[in-house]
């Protein structure tokens, strides 16, 4: 199973970022190039633990949360289509410093070599292992990429 803490997986990840370009489109969902990238740098700097998040998982979350985990990172088949975001990761400007974004999506996944965050709850699926973790940001950060043919 690829993980985001296996450094070969992490290079790859980095060299399809780093291919990403601002006038790439989506063959699904909603955001825009930059909206996906800014997604990515706000989502990973909550795993990572790298500004002052709350963890705290939803309710919803306490009761399906461990049930859709263990579904979504059973094999390496990809994230589906099309799976909806929680509301805190949503980014409403479309437009920003998108090479910049880009720059700090790459750093933080290169902080995953060291990666060290006790305090992190996932907001629906709870607690989680570093294993879990792995599996999820890479299948998170993949599926992102196959969204824009990356």
């Amino acid at each position: 199973m690829k993980t985001i803490f296996e450094n070969q997986v992490r290079d790859k990840l980095i060299e399809r970022i780093s291919r990403l370009s601002e006038k790439d489109e989506a063959d699904w969902g909603k955001m825009n190039v930059f909206q996906m990238v800014k997604h990515n740098t706000y989502w990973n700097g909550w795993i990572l633990g790298t500004e002052d998040h709350t963890y705290r998982q939803a309710f919803l979350g306490k009761i399906f949360g461990k049930i859709a985990l263990r579904k979504m990172i059973k094999d390496e088949k990809p994230l589906d289509k099309n799976v909806p975001t929680s509301a805190q990761f949503k980014v409403k400007e479309k437009t920003g410093d998108f090479n910049a974004e880009k720059i700090k999506w790459i750093s933080l996944i290169r902080e995953y070599e060291n990666f060290e965050n006790p305090r992190f709850v996932h907001d629906f699926f709870g607690k989680m292992s570093n294993k879990q973790i792995g599996i999820l940001v890479y299948k998170h950060t993949d599926h992102h990429l196959r969204q824009f043919n990356v």
